[in-house]
C-alpha cells in the first residue's frame, strides 16, 4: 500500500512538474500579421516621421487698423490667414522713449483684437509703432502647430524670420502709426538735412 502511495505522490510531481514546464513555454506565433512580413519586427512610428508629413507652406498675411480712442489712447485690430488659435502678442511703442504697452491674444475667425494701450492720461504726439508678433510654435495649440510646425518651419513670406531665442521661425507684422502732428524741425535741422556734405 505504501508503494501504491508513493507512486502516486512520485506521479503527481511529475505531472506538476510537466505542466510547470508547459506555461512557461514561448506563447505560439501562428498567427502573423498579413501587413508585416513573418520574422521582420515591428517598427514603430517616430515623432520625426509624423512630423515629415507634406505640409504646404503657409505665406503669412497681417494687417492692423489702428484707431485713437476719444482718451487718447490706441485700440488694434487686425486680419490674419494664420489658423484660428494661434497665439500673438500686440506691442505698441512710442519712439522717442521707447516706453512700450503690450497685451496678448489669438487669431479667431481669421481676426484679432487688443487694447486700449497707454496711460490713463492717454498718449502724447508723436510716432509709434505697432507690431504683432506670432509666438513661437512649439507654446502654440496643437491644432496651430500641425498647420506651422512645430518650430514654425512650415512659415513663409517677408513676415517671417528666425526667433531671436533660436526656437524656429516666428512671423512680426509693423505698422507706424502717428498721433497728433509730425514734431517741428528747426531750421538748424533743415539745413543740415538738405546738405549733408557740410
Amino acid at each position: 500500500m505504501r508503494k501504491v502511495i508513493g507512486n502516486v505522490g512520485i506521479l503527481v510531481v511529475v505531472v506538476a512538474l510537466l505542466a510547470g514546464c508547459s506555461d512557461m513555454e514561448e506563447p505560439s506565433t501562428d498567427t502573423v500579421s498579413s501587413a508585416q512580413p513573418e520574422g521582420t519586427p515591428e517598427a514603430p512610428v517616430t515623432e520625426s516621421e509624423i512630423a515629415e508629413v507634406e505640409v504646404e507652406p503657409l505665406v503669412v498675411e497681417i494687417s492692423t487698423q489702428v484707431a485713437l480712442r476719444s482718451d487718447r489712447r490706441l485700440m488694434v485690430e487686425g486680419k490674419s490667414n494664420l489658423p484660428d488659435g494661434t497665439q500673438v502678442r500686440i506691442v505698441v511703442e512710442r519712439e522717442i522713449s521707447r516706453v512700450r504697452w503690450q497685451a496678448r491674444t489669438q487669431i479667431e475667425n481669421g481676426q484679432f483684437a487688443a487694447g486700449p494701450f497707454g496711460s490713463g492720461s492717454g498718449l502724447p504726439d508723436g510716432g509709434y509703432d505697432v507690431r504683432v508678433e506670432v509666438s513661437e510654435g512649439s507654446v502654440q495649440p496643437v491644432a496651430v502647430q500641425a498647420r506651422i510646425g512645430h518650430e514654425g518651419q512650415h512659415l513663409a513670406g517677408e513676415l517671417v524670420s528666425q526667433s531671436r531665442h533660436g526656437l524656429g521661425q516666428v512671423a512680426t507684422y509693423s505698422q507706424r502709426f502717428l498721433v497728433g502732428s509730425e514734431p517741428r524741425q528747426t531750421r538748424d535741422q533743415v539745413e543740415v538735412l538738405e546738405s549733408p556734405g557740410r
